[in-house]
């Protein structure tokens, strides 16, 4: 089975009011984790990549990972860029074999970033690629997009829908509360639900997506912080409350930062306990299981996609 897009993994989560996980990959254990719990769960998948992790791993091993991923497990795979931040970075992986690209032009004026959205729209449609856009700005730090909390720009519903209609764009990420990272919300996490309400009836059957959308799960907070690490009093947003945001029109959630925790809590346990282990294979393997079951939680009791092959 090739790469697939989002386009019909979206159209079924919109109309069974659940959501597909976007997770972040960097390195193979992460891919093989993410993927063993999709299979084993039977859920859609979106496997996405960021520029950093690009750099990081070099495009033409990822490519190669992620088609061993697809030919290994039968499952149809979505490969996403994730925040390319200009159109010649959209360019090379939409020409480099993804099936989805991200430009984030957030940072730009409204009328820019429609104009830099349109510009990739029209390149990627012409491939038979589909295009993610952003409207308004997450607090956070997520490789090099980093936006002070005093910057966060809620997304206005009615620009929301002159955006969709004058670039074209396939799905937009929005800005209701969630952060990138291991951010410390101040007091209880809240998401504006009004505000995503009005969205979705502005724009029935479009498919809306949510960054930032880490839980910080305590139990790998709690590894982290007890062998060595310094991630205290981190906090992400409740599950129920992205269950409930899954139900309300957002068909994609992404999640990084909680797979970082699960791998670094498993390999910092790992490496306390055996502090003579220098076999990567011995400390990568728990860290990959760990992973796995972290990933099998979300699509089954978050996301809502498990059995949605």
């Amino acid at each position: 089975m090739p790469l697939v897009t989002t386009k019909e993994m979206f159209k079924k989560a919109y109309e069974g009011n659940y959501a597909v996980g976007a997770f972040n990959v960097n390195n193979m254990e992460i891919i093989q984790g993410i993927v063993d719990a999709a299979k084993e769960e039977r859920s859609p998948l979106i496997l996405q990549v960021s520029a950093g992790a690009r750099k990081y791993a070099k495009h033409v091993y990822l490519m190669k990972l992620v088609e061993a991923a697809v030919e290994d497990s039968g499952l149809p795979i979505a490969l996403h860029l994730d925040h390319g931040d200009d159109f010649e970075i959209c360019k090379s992986c939409i020409d480099g074999g993804f099936t989805s690209v991200m430009i984030d032009g957030s940072k730009h004026s409204f009328e820019d970033n429609i104009a830099l959205t349109k510009r990739v729209v029209e390149y990627a449609h012409e491939r038979g690629v589909v295009v993610e856009a952003e409207l308004g700005k997450l607090a956070g730090v997520e490789d090099d997009v980093q936006v002070d909390a005093k910057d966060a720009i809620y997304t206005n519903p009615d620009q929301a829908v002159e955006f969709v209609e004058r670039t074209g764009v396939d799905s937009l990420a929005i800005a209701i509360g969630t952060s990138h990272g291991a951010y410390k919300f101040k007091g209880e996490p809240k998401l504006d639900f009004e505000r995503l309400e009005k969205i979705s009836s502005l724009l029935p059957n479009f498919p809306l997506v949510l960054h930032g959308a880490s839980t910080v799960l305590p139990e790998f907070v709690e590894l982290c912080n007890k062998y060595g690490g310094n991630v205290a009093g981190a906090q992400g947003v409740p599950e129920n409350l992205l269950r409930q945001a899954a139900q309300l029109g957002v068909c994609k959630i992404n999640i990084d930062t909680d797979l970082r925790l699960a791998m670094t809590a498993s390999i910092r346990k790992h490496l306390a306990e055996n502090p003579g282990d220098f076999d990567p294979r011995q400390y990568l393997k728990p860290a990959r299981e760990a992973l796995q079951a972290m990933v099998a939680h979300k699509m089954k009791n978050v996301l809502g996609s498990s059995n949605k092959l």
